[in-house]
């Protein structure tokens, strides 16, 4: 028999959306929060550049240009009621973190710092403006540490190194999560009133990703198994500069504090591709140009990368011709100190795996899998929703990468990805409180741990044909060839037929571990699972969407189509069928049109 434990609100992560969740829920509700790593070590504290908050501390700035540049970053696929709702809660989030004690970069007259970022402008000038709030480039894992202090200040309750496998849903409402004790193997029943999915995206599926490697879309995959939708999976951001072969991510803060990105032949080619703010375009621009830069020859020795060259003589250089100046109208002249204080931990990687000193050497960067737009669709206040008719499911939340608002559509702005753990991580930790003390507990199923158990004996009894490791492998390789930067009819439907071939070999599989303590053959086989079950739902909408948008580029059909596709994808999983269905963009305020840089 299972152990039970009973709690009002369950938060399922302990990264940046979850601690925040948890910290507002446990303010007026018995609140727990379940990880499978310990949560300092997670996913968020790998985001470096910044957050993005209107405060206007170094240039004129306002919430409204924030929401307009979030709106065209997404390509118009942004529900705008809800982008506009983020942005002008950014401020005050960004002030509740520095009150919380989280240690900003600072101006000389000791308010918080802000630095240039990808697709932030001025909406007037349409230049750069200073929007990205930091802490040097360790903004992640600042606000990871603030928040998880937090936590520990106001007494909630931490099951680290527990692995949630299953959502329990009674009679339409959530009731609760079953996971296993990676110490124990035992299985435990979390009994709870509302439940808050807050664990990451699912960049794992692609073989070059700046993800950790936790990140195997686990929300995604138990909520999907339940008949819960997933929205806008075709839409996966790559980030232009991952270290070469490596994936691990160069901040966009480089291009921020003057970084300019070079081909082969020594060319700026992003005044190709972006005449006005060059190398600040938003990250789908960027990713495309240098698609088209290699298949017109001029990547690096054919080896499909570019140099990301942030070395004084090249900013100062560059800075001149763009007429770039400092906050105080002098040129924007920098030194090999000043570029060290500011990307500290990106001049630590690529001395480590690289041997380059990027204050000397320009870094070798190609595009990297990095975020998820799409995920479990739900409303502002992070409550799921599970049709086109915008449902609630009562009991139940998601908040960060894993939740679909929509607020980054078919395309994440920089600096975002914070902003918005951090708005609706808060706001389904309040809803989710609020809902559960004024609910009573639903009764749990007769047999609560049926999924998992079953799921356990298949690993067990598998054939032993088929290796996790090679599986796994040939995913990543497939998606990364066919379901990458750019798209076409025959890449994804080769996709769909490979991954429908792997998801059958899979059930061949046996986990050949028998013992209980720390297993993580049998963790790690089934977050293979979830992965061909992503990966599954991703390149079926992909091949739906007959349009390029964002972070959705079609080589046979080039064209964003709005006519058609102005809409968000619903997918829903039936065994190897997805069901696609489709709703409306919200737009409020901002009508389509093209993107300019």
């Amino acid at each position: 028999m299972a152990n039970i434990h009973q709690f009002d609100v369950i938060v399922v992560g302990g990264g940046g959306a979850g601690l925040m969740a948890a910290l507002n829920a446990s303010k007026t509700a018995r609140t727990a929060v379940i990880s499978k790593l310990y949560p300092v070590r997670s996913h968020t504290g790998a985001a470096q550049g910044g957050i993005g908050a209107a405060l206007g501390n170094i240039e004129e700035d306002s919430p409204d240009w924030h929401t307009f540049d979030t709106v065209k970053g997404s390509d118009y696929l942004g529900d705008q009621d809800a982008i506009e709702f983020m942005c002008h809660e950014a401020v005050q989030a960004v002030l509740d973190l520095e009150h919380m004690g989280l240690p900003f970069t600072r101006t000389a007259d000791g308010r918080i710092a802000q630095r240039p970022f990808g697709g932030h402008t001025n909406n007037v000038t349409g230049k750069p403006v200073r929007r990205s709030c930091y802490a040097a480039d360790r903004t992640g894992h600042m606000i990871l540490q603030t928040l998880y202090q937090q936590c520990i200040k106001n007494n909630t309750l931490f099951y680290d190194e527990f692995q949630v496998m299953d959502l329990l849903l009674v009679d339409g409402k959530a009731a609760g999560v079953v996971a296993v004790e990676l110490a124990t193997g035992e299985l435990h029943v979390f009994h709870a009133k509302a439940v808050i999915f807050a664990t990451g995206g699912h960049g794992r599926i692609w073989e070059i990703t700046s993800n950790a490697y936790a990140y195997t879309g686990d929300g995604c995959a138990i909520t999907a198994r339940r008949g819960i939708p997933l929205e806008d999976m075709e839409f996966f951001q790559f980030h232009p500069t991952g270290i070469f072969k490596l994936g691990i991510l160069i901040t966009e803060a480089v291009r921020g504090e003057g970084g300019i990105l070079f081909n082969a032949k020594g060319e700026r080619f992003m005044e190709k591709y972006a005449p006005r703010i060059k190398d600040l375009a938003s990250r789908d621009v960027i990713s495309r140009a240098m698609y088209l830069e290699t298949r017109a020859g001029n990547d690096v020795n054919g080896q499909r990368f570019f140099y990301l060259d942030v070395t004084p003589e090249t900013v100062n250089k560059y800075a001149d011709l763009d007429g770039r100046t400092r906050p105080d109208g002098t040129p924007y002249h920098v030194t090999a100190a000043e570029i060290m204080s500011k990307i500290p931990d990106i001049a630590d990687f690529c001395l480590t795996y690289l041997g380059v000193d990027p204050t000397r050497q320009p870094i070798p960067v190609q595009p990297t899998a990095h975020y998820a737009m799409g995920g479990i669709p739900t409303d502002k206040y992070g409550r799921v929703v599970v049709d086109e008719k915008n449902t609630v499911l009562p009991g139940l939340y998601a908040a960060g990468e894993v939740a679909c608002v929509s607020v980054h559509g078919a395309n994440r702005l920089g600096t975002n990805s914070l902003v918005d753990l951090v708005v609706f991580g808060k706001h389904a930790g309040l809803d989710a409180a609020a809902y559960a003390n004024g609910a009573d507990f639903t009764p749990l199923p007769a047999n609560p741990t049926e999924l998992v158990d079953e799921t356990i004996a298949r690993f067990q009894n598998g054939s032993g044909k088929e290796r996790v490791a090679k599986i796994g492998s040939e995913l990543r390789a497939e998606m990364f060839d066919n379901v990458g930067v750019f798209r076409t009819q025959e890449s994804l439907e080769h996709a769909v037929e490979k991954v429908k071939e792997l998801r059958e070999r899979y059930l061949q599989v046996k986990v050949t571990d028998s013992g209980k303590i720390f297993n993580m053959e049998m963790m790690q086989t089934w977050e293979l699972g979830n992965m061909l079950d992503l990966a599954l739902v991703t390149a079926v909408s992909a091949l739906a969407r007959t349009e390029s948008r964002g972070g959705h580029a079609r080589d046979d059909f080039p064209a964003r189509d709005d006519v058609n596709w102005l809409k968000h994808t619903l997918a829903w999983m039936n065994g190897d069928q997805v069901t696609l269905g489709y709703k409306p963009v919200v737009i409020t305020k901002y009508m389509p049109k093209e993107r300019t840089y």
